[in-house]
């Protein structure tokens, strides 16, 4: 009944049409290691008895030279044979008979790709860690050699990056900061707690962090962090080093101090609130207190003695946390959150 079916539409609803039902169906063409047309039309040729080039093209909706041409694909890849009585007719080849060695054969690549990838995976992590004889801290100096690790190490993150953010911004900012891009979207899980008072270190920061919550990451906001810090897979650590002088940073191996860190970490995280809704610092209380007196942006700014531009970040930042389009609903929802407490 299948098989009569399946005939049936390929018949009149053509090549094109099977081929998109298919798909919908999730049916994968090059599961035969064919390409999508040669795939379609062997998955056609089962469900008949015999072929020829014409009979075939009208079952398939393609023109004679096409049919012709898949036809003759299937039987180098052995996929179709002959008729003994009519060599111009095509006669499937069985399923199981012909694709068992083909299925063996991608196993063994598979197995062996898995082991190379493990090798390179190892080599790729030494040569980039520069991890010479076995340690605990190696010392990176010179802007230039701090941004490669920092970025090495995310392009070499596989399941999870840890991050404590903190205020001034060192050698490399959150828009060069690429490689945590590219890292989110092949699937790595990112955990990052921002000192508050990098929101406003950066113009953008705000945007960043709504941004990078969007595409996946998750990001709390605390009031402060003791330091800046990367873990990586929770294999290596990299952490700044704030001393006076050139640029510098260490790279932590697997060892009692990465899981001290890695603890630290955890604590910052639990300590830290989702969105910093909970916990207002003491100049967004008093932005928001001043801006339900009915006070503009600039008058608020010259009564905090902030400036402008440090008033609007924050009161965009606050509108994006409740949601509020207008200052009216900013007011609503910062009294319902009992900020205004």
């Amino acid at each position: 009944m299948h098989m009569q079916v399946l005939v049936q539409r390929i018949g009149h609803g053509g090549f094109r049409s099977w081929r998109k039902s298919a798909k919908l169906r999730g049916v994968q063409p090059d599961v035969l290691g064919l390409g999508a047309d040669e795939s379609a039309a062997y998955r056609a040729l089962i469900t008949v008895p015999s072929a020829g080039p014409v009979e075939f093209a009208s079952l398939m909706r393609v023109p004679a030279d096409r049919a012709r041409s898949l036809l003759s694909g299937l039987e180098a890849a052995g996929l179709a044979v002959r008729g003994l009585g009519d060599p111009e007719r095509f006669v499937a080849a069985p399923p199981a008979t012909t694709l068992r060695d083909t299925l063996r054969r991608r196993r063994e690549e598979l197995l062996r790709a898995e082991a190379e990838l493990g090798v390179l995976d190892e080599v790729y992590r030494a040569a980039t860690l520069r991890r010479g004889a076995p340690g605990v801290v190696d010392v990176i100096r010179g802007a230039d050699d701090v941004r490669e690790a920092f970025g090495r190490l995310q392009l070499g993150a596989r399941d999870e990056v840890l991050s404590l953010v903190k205020a001034p911004i060192a050698v490399i900012s959150a828009a060069e900061n690429v490689e945590e891009d590219s890292a989110v979207a092949r699937g790595v899980r990112y955990r990052v707690v921002f000192e508050r008072a990098m929101l406003d270190e950066e113009p953008d920061a705000y945007a960043r962090i709504v941004a990078a919550r969007r595409a996946g990451e998750e990001i709390r906001i605390a009031d402060a962090v003791p330091l800046k810090l990367l873990i990586v897979d929770r294999e290596h650590a990299f952490m700044p080093l704030n001393a006076t002088g050139p640029p510098g940073a260490l790279l932590i191996y697997e060892s009692g101090l990465l899981q001290a860190l890695i603890a630290l970490f955890e604590s910052e995280w639990r300590r830290a609130t989702p969105d910093g809704a909970k916990s207002l610092d003491d100049l967004d209380s008093r932005i928001v207190g001043l801006l339900m007196t009915g006070l503009t942006d600039e008058a608020v700014a010259a009564h905090l003695g902030t400036s402008l531009r440090t008033v609007q970040r924050r009161v965009r930042h606050l509108m994006e946390l409740t949601g509020g389009r207008t200052r009216m609903q900013l007011g609503f929802h910062a009294a319902r959150l009992g900020w205004l407490d």
